[in-house]
């Protein structure tokens, strides 16, 4: 099958949806399926060879984070020759509902096709007041998927019908057999983060808050930092002696994320708000490290409710100072978490979400009239001319 997956994000800036997309384009190229895929690029950077760039993209704030975007006629006319290039059988869009790739796409291709919605948002007057705008695209969906159910929630409340819930996925084998850094995770504790640091979202200064009350207890805990952002900006007015006890790596390739999720003894997500299910989470249990969460409804299914990780309160950096020193003092404890999460992250992997989302895209090129033979498509003529089905 010609697969095209359409990326609304940079390329070049890391994010959860931009990786589940790298992923899945790798997990279907295993299996056999011919895949290309377009996204807004710098002109420096390198890709994949299966990826095509519609240029620089604009940064724009969404969803309490800065997304980077590509949207206008430029960017519309190499789409549309993108898709005329590509004669797909079936395309994939991510987040059709943001003013960039994913919704150019849909307005111009006539063809199966599959949508993926990741965003876990409030009511908003703004996405009230694009409904319509929005509708012309959304009537041309084949097939909806949603990572999650809040992401799931978010769609139907929005904008109407259903999607079937097929979550992110993580590439297990790469996270499970990676070496720790030198010298890490040492004797006297370790924690670790992973994400913006100038993203409140994501909690760094809740994780840093509950580090400083640890630190004032446990002389030797440390913390390894990896992600974007100011480490000077990040730790200022923190006292020099917690401060140099944080290690930032910046930003990380997934080689060294894996090294990195390997050195500590605890994985922390200390996030606040705005996330529709948790791809760190997975990437942790997978280097079979546990996890210590906040208590947010993506996370806690992620973690089986609870079962695969440990959670605490949504910004209660007292909580997660306790939490993360009982989980430290308790070996046995850190152990239960680490084989519930091999266990929870096994129906997670690649090799198992991509047959699903396979089985959507067989749905779609069916019921627009073609028939998918061992990953090549052929028209069906006694189907042609029926409409299509909507999702």
């Amino acid at each position: 099958m010609k697969v095209g997956l359409v990326c609304p994000y940079t390329w070049d800036v890391p994010g959860g949806v931009q990786v589940h997309i790298h992923d899945l384009s790798a997990a279907l190229i295993e299996l056999g399926h011919e895949v290309s895929v377009i996204s807004p690029a710098d002109d420096d950077t390198p890709l994949p060879p299966y990826v095509t760039s519609v240029g620089r993209a604009v940064p724009v704030p969404y969803n309490g984070s800065v997304a980077r975007l590509a949207f206008g006629p430029l960017s519309a006319r190499r789409v549309r020759r993108w898709l005329r290039d590509g004669e797909f059988d079936v395309v994939h869009v991510h987040e059709p509902t943001t003013p960039s790739l994913s919704l150019l796409a849909s307005w111009a291709f006539d063809g199966p096709l599959v949508a993926t919605f990741h965003t876990s948002i409030e009511r908003s007057r703004t996405l009230a007041a694009a409904y319509p705008i929005l509708q012309t695209a959304l009537e041309k969906i084949s097939g909806r998927i949603a990572v999650s159910e809040a992401a799931r929630r978010t769609l139907v409340e929005h904008h109407g019908g259903d999607a079937v819930l097929i979550p992110n996925g993580v590439r297990v084998a790469s996270f499970a057999d990676a070496r720790p850094l030198p010298g890490w995770p040492g004797e006297g504790g370790s924690l670790g983060f992973l994400g913006r640091l100038d993203e409140p979202r994501k909690g760094f200064t809740v994780l840093l808050q509950a580090f400083e009350l640890l630190a004032r207890q446990r002389p030797d805990v440390r913390l390894l930092v990896a992600g974007p952002g100011d480490a000077a900006d990040a730790v200022r007015g923190v006292p020099d002696s917690v401060a140099s006890r944080v290690t930032f790596l910046g930003l990380v390739s997934d080689e060294d994320k894996a090294r990195m999720l390997h050195s500590v003894d605890l994985y922390v997500a200390p996030n606040t708000g705005g996330e529709s299910f948790g791809i760190v989470l997975l990437e942790a249990m997978a280097a079979q490290t546990p996890v210590l969460a906040s208590n947010l409804d993506a996370f806690r299914m992620v973690l089986d409710d609870g079962h695969a990780g440990a959670v605490f309160p949504v910004g209660d950096a007292g909580m997660l100072a306790v939490r993360a020193a009982e989980l430290l003092d308790d070996p046995p404890a850190r152990a239960r978490l680490v084989a519930a999460g091999r266990e929870c992250v096994r129906g997670y992997d690649w090799s198992t979400v991509a047959r699903d989302v396979i089985r959507v895209y067989e749905t779609v090129a069916v019921d627009a009239g073609t028939v998918v033979l061992h990953g090549r498509s052929t028209p069906r003529p006694s189907q042609r001319g029926l409409p299509r089905q909507r999702g």
